[in-house]
């Protein structure tokens, strides 16, 4: 049927009036975008359309395998090792809109995350809205839109991006004195292509306290003659460690061309044949860079001003309002956001309350008050500085690492922020369970590995999650009765 005049100027107003949105990336970060988008009346009511972009060829992100590339040039997709368990407990660490599966053990193993991202993905029919093996080359705001540039070609013009890339992929090799020479003559190689421990000398040196740096050393002494774990607090216990083959030492601050490594106790240890990098990973940005959209620098210090332009130092993206929404003069604050740059959090849900803070500043731009978040920005520096930053790159290197209740503040905040647009959604406060087992997330995880090699834990996991969150919240109180019993 032909359309009338006026419909046709209609048409027309409706189609200038919608907001078009693009997402980068499908990890956890993009599916919590796309799900909360979604739900909006303004996406309901046609007047918000949105699509993701992911340059794989399915959802998860990170936590999606990919074996490690046969060369030190390519990096892998991910970092995922074989034996890789959450650090956190499953109903500490999913989206508060969607639980694990019943009986899902406590801790679970990486393909049983893709999993349920995957259900996550295909419950709310999120896949609709992801165009898979497509990569975001170029992002660059012109006039008013964002236009951006698509791996096949495309060109594409939005109101609004969602950055949502993750930033575990381009490894971080620390600036160590004779490290390079190792890393080039393939003595040294950074975690990224750790899969699973194989033999690589009689002694072998980690590099790096994390997770990953805990896990891969308890790995490597089921092979390895002698593991030295170097990291910045030795006095700290490594997860599940119980070996005579692992020694501790503190910061490696010297690598020399006969083995040796000297450590910054003065102490050197000899004889080491390879040495694996748990050093972390850049944040990465290159759609923005080439478009000169993100300075690849490090910002300058403050106070007393905060910069007109964005910053990307690989520690930190600075400056964001509410660590969302860049405080800069070259397009609007509000026409993008950057999801989950924080570290040391329970990430799902944290990215889900930022994807409600993002839809209530893309509907009302003037929600975000400039001067009221610069002096948070301000208030931030001089609070990592009094706890012991003493250069910008040390203020970087803290920006995103939150200490023990800031996450949940910042969960609360984000949430208070968005009710104010977002009617019908109900005020979700993070619950004192969460804080709770949070905080004993290390005694529950070396009780849950027990209860795993005894053969108990499936009885233990028996029904439980059919009734609801508050069976996880009682098994994981037993398990830390459990933990505190010293009979066990």
């Amino acid at each position: 049927m032909e359309m009338l005049p006026n419909d046709l100027l209609r048409h027309k107003s409706e189609c200038e009036n919608l907001k078009r949105i693009c997402v980068i990336g499908a990890g956890a970060g993009g599916l919590a975008a796309l799900k909360v988008i979604s739900d909006t009346a303004y996406f309901k009511s046609g007047k918000w359309s949105v699509i993701a972009y992911e340059a794989r060829t399915n959802v998860g992100g990170i936590w999606r395998p990919a074996p490690p590339v046969a060369d030190s040039y390519n990096v892998p997709l991910t970092p995922l090792y074989d034996s890789l368990t959450t650090n956190l407990p499953h109903p500490v660490m999913a989206y508060t809109s969607y639980s694990f599966p019943p009986e899902t053990p406590l801790f679970p193993r990486a393909h049983v995350v893709q999993t349920y991202l995957e259900s996550y993905a295909l419950h709310f029919n999120l896949m609709p809205f992801i165009r898979f093996s497509t990569t975001v080359l170029d992002a660059r705001w012109e006039s008013t839109k964002w236009i951006v540039t698509l791996s096949d070609g495309e060109r594409l013009t939005y109101d609004h991006l969602v950055v949502a890339n993750g930033h575990y992929h381009i490894p971080r090799i620390p600036d160590v004195p004779g490290l390079a020479d190792w890393v080039k003559h393939d003595k040294a190689f950074h975690s990224v292509w750790y899969r699973k421990p194989d033999f690589l000398g009689d002694k072998v040196l980690i590099v790096g306290g994390g997770p990953s740096g805990q896990d891969i050393a308890a790995e490597m002494c089921t092979v390895t003659s002698v593991v030295v774990h170097a990291f910045s607090n030795p006095g700290a216990e490594p997860k599940s460690v119980n070996t005579g083959n692992l020694i501790r030492r503190g910061r490696a601050i010297e690598f020399r061309a006969n083995g040796q490594v000297i450590f910054d106790d003065g102490i050197l240890e000899d004889n080491i044949d390879r040495c694996i990098l748990a050093t972390g990973f850049q944040m990465h940005l290159p759609f923005l860079e080439g478009s000169s959209m993100i300075n690849k620098n490090m910002p300058p210090e403050i106070p007393p001003l905060i910069p007109s332009e964005l910053f990307n130092s690989t520690y930190h993206v600075f400056p964001l309002e509410k660590h969302l929404f860049p405080l800069q003069t070259q397009y609007p604050v509000s026409s993008v956001a950057f999801m989950g740059l924080m570290m040391m959090v329970a990430p799902l849900p944290l990215m889900e309350a930022q994807a409600h803070a993002i839809v209530r500043a893309f509907a009302d731009p003037g929600s975000l008050d400039p001067i009221t978040e610069a002096a948070d920005i301000i208030a931030r520096a001089e609070k990592i500085r009094r706890a012991g930053a003493s250069t910008p790159l040390d203020t970087a290197k803290a920006w995103f690492r939150f200490d023990k209740d800031e996450q949940w503040s910042y969960r609360d905040e984000l949430y208070e922020f968005a009710q104010d647009v977002e009617s019908g959604t109900p005020p979700i406060k993070v619950t004192e369970w969460e804080k709770e087992c949070c905080d004993l997330t290390v005694e529950m995880r070396s009780a849950w590995e027990r209860l795993e090699k005894s053969g108990e834990a499936g009885e233990w996991l028996r029904d439980v999650g059919k009734n609801g969150v508050q069976d996880w919240v009682d098994l994981m109180h037993r398990v830390m009765d459990y933990a505190g019993n010293p009979h066990n």
